[in-house]
This record gives C-alpha cells, structure tokens and sequence, in this order.
C-alpha cells in the first residue's frame, strides 16, 4: 500500500491590509450617517428650501423659485418675506410679506392704494401694481393685529389671497415655517430678500 500523503490546504491567514480596508470603510459608512443626520436635522429645523407656487408674490418672487428659508429662531419683523402654514385656507405652505405684528394696527385705503400702520402709510417699492378691491370684497382691512400674531399680504395684491381673505385672515406666530432670506434658483434670480 502506498502511503498517500494528504495536503491540509489551510485558508491564507488575513493581512493586515484586509482588517485595515474593512476598517476603513466602517468609519467611511459611519461619517456619511452622520453626516447625512446632520444635514436632516439642519435641513428640518433650522433652514428649509421651499419653491414658490402661485403669483402672490410677483414681481419680488416668481412661481417655481427656490428660497432658502431660515425657521431657527425667528421673530417676525415688519417688511420681512415669510413662508406660513394656514391649514383653515389650504394645506400647501403660503409665502407672504408681513405688514404689521402684534398691537401694530393695519387699515387699508383701496383708493389711493395705500396700506396704513399705526396711521402711517408704508413705502412699498415693491408691490406689483396699485391695489384694488379684491372680488371677495373689501375684507379684513381695519384691524388691530392680537398678541402672538401676524398680518400678512403678497406684493401682487390684485392676484394674491393673505390676511384680507377671510378665510386665512390673521396669521398666529406659531404658524410661521420662517424667514425667505434669498433666492436660490433660477441661478439668473438669485437675490438676498
């Protein structure tokens, strides 16, 4: 009988290089969670991204524009482009500017175009054209803004639904996403509000 000699193949014993790579990419999976966590939560509470749908507020913003919206924060300031919720009205977000806050009193003369408050008529360069009395009626147009609220209107205010529609009317604080602080895209429209 012949002595068969067997060879035990054992598995090649692992490199350093081999440990090394896995290593590598565990901590390079774990960077991108993290990474990708931070910008959620930067991206949930702090800025948004929100595209503008509708004509309210021409000629300052245009449908289909991307802002970035700064929510962490904010306090609501006369003049300011401000993105709201008002489920009462509709379920999409509405972009608006604020005219008054809180105790300031808003009264709107529809002849001569003019928005008042506290008895001083605003400079506003940027509405679209002159106001006239919208098809709804004359609406909410002399009013005191409550505590913890806001009185809002689109810059288009022939074409735009906002404080003086009955069916949004004043606007609580709480219901404020944030502040529009620039235009994103189109790249030709980017602009600091």
């Amino acid at each position: 009988m012949d002595d068969e000699v067997q060879e035990v193949v054992t598995p090649p014993a692992r490199t350093q290089k081999d440990t090394s790579l896995g290593y590598e990419l565990y901590l390079n999976v774990r960077t991108l969670v993290f990474v990708l966590a931070v910008l959620i939560l930067v991206f949930t509470f702090v800025v948004r991204v929100i595209v503008v749908s509708g004509e309210s507020m021409e000629n300052t913003l245009q449908n289909g524009d991307s802002m970035l919206v700064w929510c962490l924060g904010y306090t609501p300031k006369q003049g300011d482009v401000v993105v709201v919720t008002q489920r009462s009205y509709q379920n999409d977000s509405l972009v608006k500017r604020v005219i008054a806050t809180e105790g300031q009193r808003v009264d709107i003369d529809y002849n001569t175009s003019t928005v008042y408050v506290d008895g001083e008529a605003l400079q506003e360069d940027y509405i679209k054209e002159a106001m006239r009395v919208p098809n709804y009626g004359e609406g909410i147009n002399h009013v005191t803004v409550p505590e913890g609220c806001i009185f809002v209107m689109g810059d288009n205010r022939n074409d735009s639904a906002d404080s003086r529609y009955p069916d949004i009317g004043i606007i609580d604080t709480r219901c404020i996403i944030g502040r529009a602080v620039m235009v994103l895209f189109p790249f030709r429209d980017v602009t600091l509000l």
